[in-house]
């Protein structure tokens, strides 16, 4: 049996949203959704928005991150991460539920 726990947010994705709070003046949540759609059936809509009374919401320092409760059961287990690569940086999931994913990392299959 698979112990099922919320998803997590790494220290580097929490400073990541410091960064860009002192970078603009304005702190804003970050969502993180599952959606239908994408080339393997879900796909993560990742965007900064305002809290919604039914959020889950993970804090860290003043920074929040938004997970919606029908999204929820999608990212049990996953880290919410930030990645630097020659390709860009941009907000990532290590989703242990998803059993494929495309190439570009936002959609995936269960």
């Amino acid at each position: 049996m698979t112990l099922t726990l919320p998803p997590r947010v790494s220290d580097r994705a929490f400073q990541r949203l410091a960064e860009i709070a002192e970078d603009s003046g304005e702190v804003k949540p970050l969502r993180v959704a599952v959606e239908g759609g994408g080339c393997s059936g879900f796909q993560y809509d990742i965007r900064f928005d305002s809290p919604a009374e039914d959020d889950l919401v993970l804090e860290k320092d003043g920074m929040q991150v938004l997970i919606d409760p029908v999204s929820l059961p999608f990212l049990e287990n996953a880290v919410i991460d930030f990645s630097e690569e020659l390709i860009g940086a941009r907000f990532v999931i290590d989703n242990p539920n998803a059993n494929s994913s495309c190439g570009c990392g936002i959609s995936f299959s269960m």
